[in-house]
């Protein structure tokens, strides 16, 4: 790995093909495999990363918003894109780029059909979502019934598939709601397929989903934290490498002495003579305001070195007195030892908000 000269993300490609196969592995050969590159690939680069998938041969992907999906497509994606949360004004530039719609209302169906209809479309792909327990997004099982009346219907739209989402299938103490969620989802399916004459594709397993509970992998899954790196246990985490390595380095050293402060609000004030680091990365970068004194540390030299004081818009402060460091020397933020889930603990949180705040300013550098 090249030493840092200035804030920059890592993005390990061999660490994303070793998830991919991992998670491969806990599938039957026929199991379709989706990823999720929402939100920049978790913070990290969507285009790269969604190419290298392609090459690997991942059968879907998926995004939260329709720009996201275009990016993906003006990037060369050629794969089916499932578009998670959709909005009727860019229904039109989803049609356009050939992204496949998840529907999740019946407002959403309605608009999707008309809109699809005004653009002379035949049998256009869409996925409907059903609520089982998660209570955010989808249809209720009592809706079959119209949503089949609204299909048949239109020859504007087929169902690519029907889904739905697990609430809490990494936590195996609410195991029975999670097999109640997945009975649930199976009578909808079966109702669905009666009436439709026809079985679409069904997926509900996300990371956790996969690894706990293979009765429900279905047709296919979808992965997103876990080809980043993190499988939501720590047994789990032991088999993924995390694919991002936030670095930096030391901007400057201070001696700072007794009774004096460190950053805004004088946060931090010293009890004794204490020597600390500022390094270029600040809120604006990720590194929220939730962190910071002695919330959150980083790496440098292999030694930890608490972050100090308030954090700053572009700049945080360490202490390194008991570590043999120098201006210019590189800091890990978080990477494969020191991972975001140890990093993100520190303040309460998960890894999943700090790799996804990583600015887009900071400079990706991409490893293969």
């Amino acid at each position: 790995m090249p030493k840092a000269q200035e804030t920059v993300l890592e993005i390990d490609l061999k660490a994303l093909k070793h998830n991919f196969d991992y998670l491969k592995s806990k599938l039957q050969p026929q199991t379709k495999f989706l990823a999720v590159v929402k939100a920049f690939a978790y913070g990290s680069d969507a285009n790269e990363i969604a190419k290298y998938l392609q090459d690997l041969n991942v059968d879907y992907f998926a995004v939260a918003y329709i720009n996201e999906g275009i990016a993906l497509r003006d990037a060369g994606i050629t794969r089916p894109i499932l578009v998670l949360h959709p909005q009727p004004i860019n229904f039109k530039a989803l049609i356009a780029h050939c992204l496949e719609p998840s529907i999740y209302n019946t407002k959403i169906l309605n608009a999707f059909i008309a809109i699809a209809s005004a653009e002379n479309q035949t049998d256009y792909p869409i996925h409907i979502k059903f609520n089982t327990g998660l209570n955010r997004l989808g249809f209720s099982k009592n809706e079959v019934d119209s949503i089949i009346s609204k299909l048949k219907a239109s020859k504007t739209v087929k169902v690519k598939s029907v889904f739905s989402h697990l609430a809490a299938s990494e936590d195996l103490d609410e195991k029975a709601f999670t097999l109640n969620q997945i009975e649930t989802f199976k009578t909808i399916a079966e109702n669905f397929t009666k009436q439709m004459g026809f079985k679409p594709m069904l997926h509900m397993c996300n990371t956790s989903g996969v690894l706990n509970y293979p009765e429900a992998h279905f047709d296919m899954v979808r992965c997103g934290i876990g080809l980043y790196g993190f499988g939501n246990s720590e047994k789990e985490n032991q088999y993924l490498t995390p694919i991002a390595t936030l670095k930096t380095v030391i901007s400057q050293i201070h001696n700072v002495q007794k009774g004096a402060s460190v950053g805004y609000n004088r946060a931090f004030k010293s009890e004794t003579l204490l020597k600390t680091a500022t390094l270029p990365i600040g809120h604006a970068d990720g590194i929220g305001r939730q962190y910071g004194n002695s919330k959150g540390f980083v790496s440098i030299n292999g030694q930890k070195a608490p972050i100090i004081g308030n954090v700053c818009m572009d700049m945080i402060m360490v202490n390194v007195t008991n570590i043999d460091c120098n201006e210019g020397d590189e800091v890990i933020v978080f990477g494969k030892n020191h991972t975001a889930n140890t990093f993100s603990a520190t303040a309460n949180t998960i890894s999943y908000e700090i790799i996804t705040a990583i600015s887009q300013r900071v400079k990706r550098l991409i490893l293969n």
